[in-house]
């Protein structure tokens, strides 16, 4: 059985420290060739938008653009629809490749036999 990670990230840049920590665990299991879906949801959400992700930077970290790119190239973004909806965004909006779903698909996907699910 492949191993599988299901990473929830609901903190943005108010957050920094778990904002990376949670961008840099889901990139090293992507590099590790875990099977990875990692949801944004509140203000996390805007890391799936064109161009902020290169406004977040932190001392001593990987860039979190960087790593939203290693997850892109080797797991599945997620962004929770009421989130989108409270900021207005579409995926459209959205870099490509990065879809936007409900709570049904998290809870299906949390639940899945031999998924481990974090949260940050």
């Amino acid at each position: 059985m492949q191993r599988a990670l299901v990473i929830k990230i609901t903190c943005g840049v108010e957050a920094p420290e778990r904002l990376n920590q949670a961008l840099t665990v889901a990139a090293t299991a992507a590099a590790a060739g875990v099977d990875l879906s990692v949801w944004l949801t509140g203000e996390a959400t805007w890391m799936a938008v064109p161009g902020r992700a290169q406004e977040f930077t932190m001392p001593h970290a990987a860039a979190a653009a960087d790593l939203i790119e290693a997850i892109r190239a080797a797991g599945r973004i997620t962004v929770c629809s009421q989130c989108a909806l409270r900021r207005e965004l579409t995926e459209a909006d959205l870099l490509d490749g990065i879809g936007i779903r409900g709570a049904a698909a998290y809870v299906e996907e949390i639940t899945a036999v031999g998924v481990q699910a974090l949260v940050y």
